[in-house]
């Protein structure tokens, strides 16, 4: 009898020390309710209207929220709640990285954190670990908690961003609400809940430690550099004829250099056939990949990722049958080298009227213009831009032609669309900028003709332009010719919403 009530009052034990583990952890965490206001990018002086989500975040140092960059995207309103609480707080939101999907908030009212323990991080978890995900995902009001281990650690294309990164994949379910939510282990965070799979069972993936500590790295200054590129395009080196054609010794691998973007960190120091052989002291695989840690491999551009902007990498190379060391200052974030840009939130659409035709950049925004199966319903003079996308020493912007307004002065092409404007009064055009400098420049040219890429012509006369252009603003509701961003390019517009361009402010 007496070695029951023993055993009764050790598993009673281990009760209690369960949950005081575990009630830090949970009063730490956060719903956070956001409204949304999404720009029209087919009609971009619109917006789409508001619609509000939930997610889900944890208290860390500094009385700081860390949350997904997607749970707060073009924000105009947040508020949040902490477990086993009613009352909602309004939120800021203080740094955001989209293309790492991650997000700090911070509440101004310091009785929200009150008696609050944040939370700290942990390192990054190995296969087969097994982790719990904190969140309130739909299917109900209270706080979530779902066990899951750790199946693989490698690069994947983040869904909000369409950036490759370190992500991890683990088996524990990942709903809607649950995102921004702190994946555990031994009550540290070694992750954020980001995304899963609809079609699969029990797929989710979540943002790793490194990539959250290089995200609180980076604002530590106060302001957001975002995350270093090399600017560079690579081949695999898997047949061994290629190898042996490149002068690789049997035991070497690597990959081939087969292109620099103009004005890259790498550029003037790389060159096209080059051979990549190492990258921070570690061998490049002939499919390039590099081992991270012991038996486990991802994508090389881990060790440039893992770099802050003005930091260097160093590389190994194979030039001319010399083998070489070379240093890269990563002197500015991947995105400066993309042709197109990725999905972008937070900032209002930019766009030029000139004759009722509306000129607008391709990014990918307007590309889901087309809905979620848009890499098949899109344009294909538009996506085609995507194979091939970085920025040449002619071309920092494709312009797109994006539609007509139907005016007298645009008769003939009211059903002309999606043109790729490739000159202006047969100049070449850079970007959306130095095109409004051609066309508002040339007033000793009687007409403005505008070339695609396919040799199609939209011709305007001038006269006509200046007489209709209030009209067509008018008879259309548009406030302004173009955006505020653009509104240097006319210093005699005055916009009232100048000083609000990004969403939220």
């Amino acid at each position: 009898m007496k070695i029951r009530w023993m055993w009764m009052a050790v598993v009673m034990l281990c009760v209690i020390s369960v949950e005081a583990r575990e009630t830090p952890v949970r009063e730490a965490i956060v719903r956070v309710f956001t409204v949304h206001n999404v720009p029209d990018y087919y009609n971009p002086w619109n917006m789409r209207g508001t619609t509000s989500s939930t997610g889900s975040g944890a208290i860390i140092s500094g009385n700081r929220i860390l949350t997904n960059g997607h749970v707060v995207r073009d924000e105009t309103f947040v508020q949040v709640r902490r477990f086993g609480e009613a009352r909602r707080y309004q939120a800021r939101v203080l740094y955001v990285s989209h293309q790492a999907d991650l997000a700090i908030l911070t509440v101004d009212d310091p009785s929200f954190f009150d008696g609050v323990e944040p939370l700290e991080f942990g390192e990054l978890p190995e296969t087969q670990d097994e982790v719990q995900v904190f969140g309130f995902p739909m299917g109900g009001d209270t706080l979530s908690i779902t066990k899951g281990v750790v199946s693989r650690i490698e690069h994947q294309t983040y869904v909000h961003s369409s950036v490759n990164l370190l992500a991890v994949q683990i088996d524990a379910a990942i709903n809607p609400g649950n995102s921004g939510g702190p994946a555990i282990v031994n009550d540290r965070i070694v992750g954020v809940a980001m995304q899963g799979i609809p079609q699969a069972d029990n797929i989710g993936f979540i943002v790793p430690v490194p990539v959250i500590q290089h995200f609180l790295m980076d604002i530590k200054t106060g302001e957001r550099n975002g995350i270093p590129g090399m600017g560079i395009m690579t081949q695999r080196l898997e047949n061994p004829g290629m190898r042996r054609r490149q002068g690789m010794e049997e035991d070497e691998t690597g990959v081939l250099l087969i292109h620099v973007i103009d004005g890259a960190a790498a550029d003037g120091i790389l060159q096209p056939g080059d051979v990549l052989l190492e990258i921070e002291g570690e061998a490049i695989a002939d499919d390039g990949t590099v081992e991270f840690r012991s038996q486990e491999r991802t994508s090389m551009s881990y060790f440039v990722q893992r770099r802050q902007v003005g930091e260097e990498i160093q590389l190994r190379i194979l030039r001319d049958g010399e083998r070489k060391d070379v240093s890269i200052a990563l002197v500015h974030p991947m995105e400066r080298d993309w042709l197109v840009p990725m999905e972008v939130y937070d900032v209002l659409p930019t766009y030029y009227i000139y004759g009722g035709v509306v000129f607008v950049p391709l990014n990918r925004n307007l590309l889901r213009m087309w809905g979620n199966n848009w890499m098949n319903t899109a344009p294909r003079e538009l996506v085609i831009f995507l194979n091939q996308n970085f920025v040449t020493e002619d071309r920092d912007e494709v312009v797109v032609a994006l539609k007509v307004l139907a005016a007298d002065v645009n008769q003939g092409f009211h059903n002309e669309n999606h043109w790729v404007i490739e000159s202006v009064d047969d100049i070449p055009i850079r970007n959306l900028r130095h095109m409004i400098e051609i066309v508002e420049s040339g007033d000793e040219n009687e007409f403005v003709e505008f070339r695609s890429a396919g040799g199609q012509m939209i011709v305007l006369d001038r006269a006509l332009v200046a007489q209709e252009h209030a009209q067509i603003l008018a008879t259309y509701r548009i406030p302004q010719d173009r955006s505020d961003d653009l509104l240097d390019t006319r210093p005699d517009i005055v916009s009232p919403f100048a000083e609000a361009a990004s969403i939220g402010q």
